[in-house]
């Protein structure tokens, strides 16, 4: 089977359903909000500035999140929110992506005095823009973090629910795993679940398999952030499969922060062939200096993916999105269809 150009990959009709705001900022204009607001950045150029913050040296994932402390500076006014998701929506929108998931923690962004509300409507006004300008169809997923109080993450979980109809599709648990077990906030995603909001949440990225499983059983939730080290727990794995729990599958940023020893040990190949829904994702595009067309790109290169089976992985991605089903199926047939045409195109070629 043949393997596939830069280009049909940049086309391919994608959807992007693990996206931090706080990571993924141009870095021209981190530069330029931090110019604004007396912020003083490790470096005063882009070029210089966006390998900077790129973690490929962190040691583990603890160490790759501490350049959010460098983005979450700028992030506490409304206009620099709603700059932030815009840009972001119309970064993905040149990339092919029809719909975008991103997410982050609101309360992360009121250490100036800017209330919940504001973060939320900011945020969402920018995608709205962005939707009007590039089509691109995005919604928000609110997190908590896991080393923070479980009165937070309900706190959170209220929040999101508030916002269902404003934009946010799901509520998630990020931040440090290791000693953090996620059931510890099960009562956030217990309120969430029980005003029928999905859930997600980080596990087997800086912990073992143990911590998927408390996500799974000890949170309910209905998709899975990084998974990686899932496989090593065969039971767990294939329970997840039987019930089609999706997994956001984040390659950069597993080999950055260690789940993934290199793109060729890591475990996409197997969640395919055990039957797992996912859905390859960026985390990060500023901090792990990534791009949804260059994850497609790394499955084809380095996990030997053929030109059908990104398609098929692309696909999926729209089944796992969080929105009510009409939209999604419409979205997925949208795909579907261009990808048909992109087919017919290559096969002329």
């Amino acid at each position: 089977m043949s393997s596939p150009s830069r280009d049909l990959i940049r086309k391919l009709p994608k959807a992007e359903l693990h996206c931090h705001l706080d990571g993924s900022l141009r870095p021209t204009t981190l530069l330029e909000l931090a110019r604004e607001s007396g912020v003083r950045l490790p470096h005063d150029d882009p070029q210089s500035l966006a390998r900077f913050m790129v973690a490929s040296d962190a040691s583990s994932l603890e160490d790759y999140l501490r350049r959010f402390e460098i983005t979450l500076s700028v992030m506490q006014t409304g206009p620099a929110l709603e700059r932030i998701a815009y840009e972001l929506a119309e970064d993905c929108a040149r990339e092919g992506v029809l719909y975008l998931e991103t997410r982050f923690a609101p309360f992360l962004s009121t250490r100036q005095g800017m209330q919940l509300q504001d973060v939320m409507d900011s945020v969402w006004r920018g995608l709205q823009r962005a939707q009007s300008d590039f089509g691109i169809v995005s919604r928000i997923i609110v997190c908590a973090l896991r080393n923070e109080s479980p009165a937070l993450s309900r706190e959170m979980a209220e929040l999101a629910v508030a916002f269902r109809g404003q934009g946010v599709v799901a509520f998630d648990l990020a931040g440090p795993e290791r000693g953090h077990p996620a059931s510890r906030h099960a009562e956030a995603f217990q309120y969430a679940r029980s005003h029928d909001l999905p859930c997600t949440c980080h596990a087997g990225e800086g912990d073992g398999p143990e911590s998927v499983r408390d996500a799974v059983h000890g949170c309910c939730v209905h998709r899975i952030g990084h998974g990686t080290r899932l496989v090593e727990d065969e039971s767990l794995a294939a329970y997840v499969a039987d019930r089609g729990l999706g997994v956001e599958v984040c390659l950069t940023s597993n080999v950055q922060t260690r789940a993934a020893r290199s793109y060729e040990e890591h475990p996409l190949k197997e969640f395919v062939r055990l039957g797992v829904p996912v859905a390859l994702a960026t985390d990060n595009r500023m901090v792990s200096g990534t791009t949804l067309s260059d994850e497609y790109w790394l499955a084809a290169t380095r996990l030997g993916f053929s030109v059908s089976e990104l398609a098929e992985l692309a696909l999926s991605s729209f089944r796992l999105a969080f929105l009510p089903l009409s939209e999604r199926r419409q979205l997925e047939a949208r795909a579907a269809e261009l990808t048909a045409s992109l087919s017919s195109e290559r096969a002329r070629a």
